[in-house]
């Protein structure tokens, strides 16, 4: 087996610990081991001279697993690297709550050793792509978001408009902070903390959430994932954001941004003994009830 290894690009003992621990239990299996080269420089020497590894700069379809080791915010890097490869993505989890990201540190021995013996599921989860106009090479260069992708305010306090539009039909113009437009991956996130609902990863749809909206009508809407959206921003400033996951875009209020579901994606392992809804319930406390 190929193995992709991917990290944070800062140093910290969480991550540290879980390397090597993933080194570590590695070594037992006939594996092939490639690791990110900017993830690579920021640990410590921890390898022995007679354990060969590679470096990558970028993948391709001969890899047979990518291993993230961070938090869900480091997944959401991963998969620029990943694109339409459909390369299965795991993640050991050295952050917060972990939603993309499930293998605790402790884990990893258990994990690698389902993997191994090919006892998990794929868990596909659908991408969004924009297309701006005029062109923009930062949009043109990585133009996907496993999360969502974002409208928002740039320097200043006032709110934008933001017109929208559902397979050229007009929906409304909404006056606030900005609109998230959420796959469901993404619905646990960005959008939750909006008032969005969570949405299971399997089911065909997103969401348009909007930020902090002033029309007190504009409520979070589901949508059928094949839906076409356009949106058109104008407000004080001649500027406004474009966030795809964690990268931040700026473009002029005279670009037209189309957002569509992706022709690709992402492949997710999940383990056996775990599920969307046993992470919601224990990861997001769903439904609990302090007095009971």
């Amino acid at each position: 087996m190929k193995v992709a290894i991917y990290g944070q690009n800062y140093t910290n003992e969480n991550n540290q610990k879980a390397f090597e621990v993933l080194l570590e239990n590695l070594k037992g299996y006939k594996t092939e081991i490639f690791i990110e080269s900017q993830f690579l420089k920021l640990q410590k020497e921890i390898f022995h001279n007679d354990w060969p590894f590679g470096i990558f700069t970028e993948l391709d379809n001969s890899y047979d697993l990518l291993i993230s080791i961070g938090g869900d915010g480091t997944i959401l890097r991963a998969i620029t690297y990943v694109r339409n490869l459909d390369i299965p993505i795991v993640g050991i989890n050295t952050g917060r709550l972990g939603f993309l990201a499930t293998v605790q540190t402790n884990e990893i021995e258990d994990a690698l050793v389902d993997i191994f013996e090919n006892k998990y599921k794929i868990s596909e989860r659908s991408l969004l792509s924009v297309e701006v106009t005029p062109e923009n090479h930062l949009v043109t260069e990585t133009n996907f978001a496993l999360n969502e992708i974002t409208i928002s305010r740039k320097n200043t306090t006032s709110m934008i408009t933001v017109e929208t539009h559902l397979d050229d039909e007009y929906l409304t113009s909404y006056w606030a902070d900005g609109l998230i437009l959420s796959t469901p991956t993404g619905s646990t996130g960005y959008s939750l903390s909006c008032g969005g609902p969570v949405i299971s990863p399997s089911t065909e749809s997103f969401v348009l959430t909007p930020i902090a909206p002033h029309n007190l009508n504009a409520r979070p809407l589901v949508i059928p994932d094949q839906t076409d959206v356009k949106l058109r921003v104008s407000g004080r400033e001649n500027q406004f954001l474009l966030s795809l996951d964690s990268r931040i875009i700026t473009l002029p209020n005279t670009a037209t941004v189309k957002i569509k579901k992706a022709a690709f994606h992402i492949n997710m392992v999940e383990l056996l003994d775990e599920s969307f809804i046993d992470t919601l319930r224990k990861k997001m406390l769903w439904g609990e009830d302090r007095r009971n």
